[in-house]
């Protein structure tokens, strides 16, 4: 008998081996049926395995999560009857219906590093269900609180890019300008996978300075890792751009080899290649010369302000570069509450090396204002983690006054935090700063959106699609902004186009019903929203809200009773008490919401559920407070 049985479509066997070798490497026995033969005894093996494992991992992937992966569903079936299921995806898919009761962990894009997060939460859910109990909650994600902006966004902290089989969706429009690059990741070379955060790093790192010099188009992160197994012929098409800048890193602890190439993207041909061989810590300065070596290959001249831009909010210590970027590399890998304070963790140490290292400063900032909107289940512990966001990202911009991402995280902060004006004052700053952010673009859509600036708004989301085109999460915030200005029909449009690529985000779903019951739309409302029960407090007032509107009061009364006395859910007590008609109470729930700077009420403009109240008086005060600008 096995600890373990891995069910898996056998076309995904090597991308399997990884995990089978990891979880023996932790002692444990793994039957996996890759020395099996065939013949008659096979599934009577098979099904004695199956039977008398603790633990069954099955294995989602485009494959097995389709019609052609029956056996798969078979065996996840039995294992769900013995209480043994772990779902575990190595695609981005949603487990076929039936199969979604417990949430699937996530090891697309694992390369088998035994530290990576995503791994030990799958080690943990392991054995926990080995000793014949339930995974914990935080091994697989979970969170207590509400962060408006993740829900609304219909993603996780993480985002998406469209598969290759849906790219006609978000094609770009044209061919790029001669001045346009995308760089892919770099290839990792040093014969460990667990170094793969370092390239991977570096040619991240050489896109936020490439995008600094003015007059170049770069394409951002998510859309260029879309296209890490393309030729440059093909991501060139695919990203819209004229240049493909790629390459490799081979690590040692004593020296680090990067290779460069700019490749013409409509002929396929090298137009600079460089080797760099030298120390260890040698590779700031490396990205700073490939960056100048880019420029000159484009005939882009750089003046003095252009080269201090390239290394803009960057360190010359090594070991604090090392730090960030193993940072950055864990919250990509993985989600929720422990990751994040991980990753907040390196950070710090990267900054006990370097206190005037901006990046890292601006990064940490980011990172506590998710855990404050996201993980937090008091008022108190909400203040304090948006406090020390707020001194990160001041003494980022302190120490790079043109730093955006610093700008950025701190209007996300201010807006959070109901100071509007202030806000606008840091997200007008980022604008007017070099390069380009998509998160801190997107922050500012989002507050045009709801103050009511519903074109601005669009204008700088097409912007954002113009160096991101592969990235949904741009095209959910798109719905978010057409609902906004209830332009609900728009809106249904583009959510319906977004579910055909990224059909495993049940948050879309959740999306689609609310638009589909503004419109009036009750059954097809009802349908898109039982297909995506996400449990949080805007999730319960949606459907309490559907419930009123087709004559089920009672649900919605008892939806109250379960959020009445949670101080991260009054703004959606306020919505859902408009809506019982009890105006009185609603009132009250807002200014609760109030008290407690609940970040639900930066949407008081636009709201649709609270227009009930848009006559009273009292109603017209809380408005005059958030001090809206314009």
């Amino acid at each position: 008998m096995s600890d373990i049985f891995v069910s898996y479509k056998a076309e995904d066997r090597r991308r399997v081996r990884p995990l089978v070798d990891a979880l023996e490497a932790d002692g444990l026995s793994v039957w996996w049926d890759a020395e099996i033969g065939g013949g008659a005894a096979w599934r009577q093996s098979i099904e004695a395995e199956l039977d008398s494992a603790r633990c069954v991992i099955v294995i989602w992937s485009k494959r097995s999560a389709g019609p052609e992966g029956a056996f798969v569903h078979d065996e996840a079936s039995r294992a769900m009857e013995r209480r043994v299921y772990l779902p575990v995806k190595i695609d981005n898919v949603r487990p076929p219906l039936g199969f979604g009761e417990r949430q699937a962990l996530s090891l697309a894009r694992w390369q088998g590093n035994r530290a990576d997060p995503r791994y030990q939460a799958l080690l943990g859910a392991v054995r926990a269900i080995m000793g014949g109990k339930a995974p914990p909650a935080a091994a697989l994600g979970m969170k207590g609180g509400v962060d408006r902006r993740l829900v609304l966004a219909g993603g996780a902290a993480t985002v998406a890019a469209a598969s290759l089989g849906g790219y006609f969706l978000l094609k770009p429009g044209s061919s790029g300008s001669a001045n346009s690059i995308a760089v892919l990741p770099f290839a990792n070379l040093s014969g460990d996978p667990s170094q793969a955060y370092f390239s991977d790093g570096i040619a991240e790192e050489l896109r936020s300075a490439l995008s600094r010099i003015a007059g170049l188009k770069v394409v951002a992160r998510t859309s260029s890792e879309a296209m890490r197994e393309a030729d440059a012929k093909t991501a060139a098409a695919k990203l819209g751009v004229a240049n493909i800048l790629t390459g490799s890193v081979r690590r040692s602890p004593s020296t680090i080899r990067v290779s460069a190439q700019l490749i013409d993207g409509s002929k396929g041909l090298e137009r600079w290649t460089e080797n760099y061989d030298r120390a260890a810590g040698d590779a700031l300065q490396i990205q700073t010369d490939i960056a100048n070596k880019v420029a000159d290959a484009l005939s882009i001249r750089l003046g003095g302000s252009d080269r201090k831009r390239i290394k803009l909010g960057s360190t010359d210590n090594p070991e604090a570069h090392d730090l960030l970027l193993k940072a950055e590399a864990s919250l990509q890998q993985g989600e929720g509450r422990e990751t994040a304070e991980r990753a907040v963790g390196m950070m710090d140490a990267a900054l006990a090396l370097d206190p005037r290292y901006a990046d890292a400063l601006a990064a940490k900032a980011r990172v506590l204002k998710v855990i404050a909107g996201a993980f937090v289940q008091t008022a108190e512990e909400s203040r304090q983690l948006y406090a020390a966001a707020k001194a990160a990202a001041m003494q980022a911009i302190r120490i790079a006054p043109q730093l955006k991402a610093g700008h950025g995280v701190l209007g996300d902060i201010y807006y959070e935090q109901l100071h509007a004006r202030a806000a606008l004052a840091e997200y007008q700053k980022m604008l007017a700063a070099p390069g380009d952010d998509v998160s801190a673009l997107i922050g500012y859509a989002v507050f045009l959106a709801e103050n009511k600036r519903v074109d601005e708004a669009l204008g700088l989301v097409d912007r954002v699609v113009a160096i991101d085109p592969l990235n949904t999460i741009t095209y959910s915030w798109k719905a978010y902004i057409q609902a906004a200005g209830r332009r609900y029909p728009d809106a249904i449009e583009s959510i319906r186009q977004l579910m055909k690529l990224v059909p495993h985000r049940t948050q879309l779903g959740f999306r689609l019903g609310f638009y589909l019951m503004m419109q009036g739309r009750y059954d097809e409302a009802r349908v898109a929203m039982d297909g995506a029960r996400i449990g949080n407090a805007i999730d319960r007032v949606y459907r309490a809200v559907l419930a009123i509107r087709t004559g089920n009061r009672q649900a919605a009364e008892e939806a109250l009773d379960s959020m009445l006395g949670k101080s991260y859910a009054w703004f959606q007590v306020a919505e859902l008490l408009t809506q019982l008609g009890r105006k009185d109470e609603a009132i009250a729930a807002l200014e609760s919401a109030w008290d407690n700077r609940d970040s639900g009420l930066t949407t008081l403009l636009i709201d649709p559920l609270l227009d009930p109240l848009r006559d009273d008086p009292r109603f017209a005060d809380i408005v005059r407070r958030l001090n809206f600008p314009g």
